[in-house]
């Protein structure tokens, strides 16, 4: 009993410290920012992904009360002229609109802002990237994002046992199996559909990082389910538990569907 409460305890640490990395260190997740007001310091996010069937506004929220600015933008990747937009004290945030885009497309912006006593310029050698993606029902989205965590729990699982030399490695490799396949091969083009238009932007027909690691992802967990089948080889299932976790390891959303402005087209990679 008390083995399986540490086996199950390190299993659910490494998927959630995974999961929380490849969130956190994803291209579509807020980026902070900090600037010194006076005698203190500044914190705020800017928002990297926003639905199409929302106004998208750039929002400082509880602002210095003499924080005035405005937000430089244009389409990315192009190389139209920037336009500005000033920000408009509201409440206690000052707030921008900029024009939603179409699924897939980008925005690059930065921002110009002035505590009264000097101007600071935010991200204009590297300005904020926001990507646009049409809205996903909950009732595909949470099934997915719950499969693909389970499939990585499940997964940690089945290295955990291998490494334990615990026979019971067999029943969550299936399960990791199963998971995979309906969270990444089933709903994951589901939910790309929706977002971005396309059902698979991965190989052959692209570079979509995202699509390409779930393929990785099955194709290795399809030999280690099959390799398992009539004979135990542990070993296939170790190897397919390390590239899942190398796959975790890189960014979400990296390398994703982006509008091609000049061709009107979604490309990815």
């Amino acid at each position: 009993m008390k083995r399986n409460i540490i086996i199950w305890t390190i299993a659910i640490v490494i998927t959630l410290t995974a999961a929380v990395f490849q969130r956190m260190t994803g291209p579509t997740y807020p980026k902070t920012f900090k600037i010194e007001t006076g005698n203190s310091e500044y914190k705020f996010r800017l928002k990297r992904s926003h639905s199409i069937g929302q106004d998208f506004f750039v929002e400082l929220k509880d602002t210095p009360e003499k924080l005035t600015g405005k937000v430089v933008y244009r389409p990315y990747p192009t190389d139209k002229e920037w336009k500005e937009v000033v920000l408009v004290k509201d409440g206690n945030s000052l707030k921008a609109q900029l024009p939603v885009q179409p699924a897939a497309g980008k925005l690059e912006y930065y921002l110009v802002l002035n505590d009264g006593v000097s101007e600071k310029i935010i991200a204009k050698d590297k300005p904020v990237i926001i990507r646009f993606k049409g809205d996903v029902p909950a009732g595909f989205m949470i099934p997915h994002i719950l499969f693909m965590f389970l499939a990585m729990l499940f997964a940690n699982m089945t290295g955990i046992l291998v490494l334990f030399k615990d026979k019971r490695f067999k029943k969550y490799l299936k399960l990791t199996f199963y998971f995979l396949l309906a969270g990444g091969a089933v709903l994951g083009p589901i939910i790309q559909k929706y977002a971005f238009g396309h059902y698979w932007t991965g190989f052959p027909f692209g570079f979509d990082l995202t699509d390409n690691k779930t393929l990785i992802s099955i194709i290795f967990f399809t030999i280690a389910f099959l390799g398992n089948l009539k004979k135990d080889r542990p070993w296939l299932a170790l190897v397919a538990v390390i590239v899942l976790l190398l796959v975790y390891s890189v960014p979400h959303s990296m390398f994703g569907s982006e509008l091609n402005y000049a061709s009107g087209q979604v490309v990815s990679g």
